[in-house]
């Protein structure tokens, strides 16, 4: 899975697991070779392939979206939010941004479904993960391109506005991925179940 989802789903249940666990993060495709090659047993993906050993259940969604520090004056941006999409561009352009290390995949996504091309600036600040990047948005200014569920809780408290979903709504299916036939079938459901009452309460 990926770290983020990993501390806001998992981390608090881990003392209480009746059995050892191993977390590991990395890039989607490496995860799912992992599990077919049996070095995981449960992987959290967006994404799946067509290996008949792995069987693949969704259980949430996630949109990604732009959001803001509380104390960005997004107010110009709300005025022209659907108008020009030139006008949009350049608003968001000259605003500060926060990024992750090695990782630009949802603002890349996010600029291509709405601009129809890649961005073609660099964030102002580079952060470990993006669970830091919403905690420097309460602190203060600035924008991101992040996982709505992950900054649920803070929006619905103002300390980050939810500025654009975007004229091209970008949406993942998130899945357990696991093995056919596995012999951990019940730590792996005991698992299942925390996700699933997790994600149900950060999206409420």
């Amino acid at each position: 899975m990926c770290f983020e989802t990993f501390q806001i789903t998992l981390e608090p249940y881990l003392p209480e697991l009746p059995f050892n666990v191993i977390i590991k993060f990395g890039e989607y495709p490496q995860m799912i070779s992992d599990l077919d090659n049996g070095v995981l047993d449960l992987i959290i993906t967006p994404q799946k392939d067509n290996n008949k050993n792995i069987e693949y259940r969704p259980f949430s969604k996630e949109t990604i979206v732009l959001v803001a520090g509380k104390t960005t004056d997004t107010s110009a941006f709300e005025e022209i939010i659907d108008g020009d999409i030139k006008e949009l561009e350049k608003w968001l352009k000259q605003q500060k941004w926060y990024g992750t290390t090695g990782d630009m995949e949802h603002l890349i996504r996010f600029w291509h479904a709405n601009f129809s091309k890649r961005p073609d600036f660099k964030p102002n600040y580079i952060v470990p993960n993006l669970n830091s990047i919403v905690r420097c948005l309460t602190a203060g200014g600035g924008l991101a391109i992040i996982p709505d569920f992950l900054c649920k809780k803070e929006i619905d408290l103002g300390e980050v506005k939810l500025v654009w979903e975007g004229r091209q709504k970008i949406e993942n299916t998130l899945y357990f991925g696991c093995r056919k036939g596995t012999i951990y079938s019940k730590e792996i459901q005991l698992i299942k179940d925390v996700f699933e009452k997790e994600m149900a309460m950060v999206k409420d």
